[in-house]
């Protein structure tokens, strides 16, 4: 499942992937490649707990935001 929030976030600051990338190794030391963080994006990939919360730090939003949403049935992860 494609994660449009994120997406969304990155395109609203005029970001590519590589600029998102680029600060997540500036702010939080974490080394990801561009395609990587892409396949996050796309949800093939879930990242560890330190890179969600370094994630959600660097567009200042809670990682539930991102990489949770709920149905009326179940929390999807």
């Amino acid at each position: 499942m494609k994660r449009k929030h994120l997406i969304n976030l990155r395109e609203e600051k005029d970001w590519y992937q590589r600029d998102v990338v680029a600060r997540l190794k500036e702010k939080h030391n974490l080394d990801i490649t561009v395609s990587y963080y892409g396949m996050i994006e796309t949800g093939k990939r879930t990242p560890r707990l330190e890179l969600a919360l370094a994630i959600a730090d660097v567009f200042n939003v809670k990682p539930n935001d991102i990489f949770f949403y709920e149905t009326k049935q179940q929390k999807v992860v």
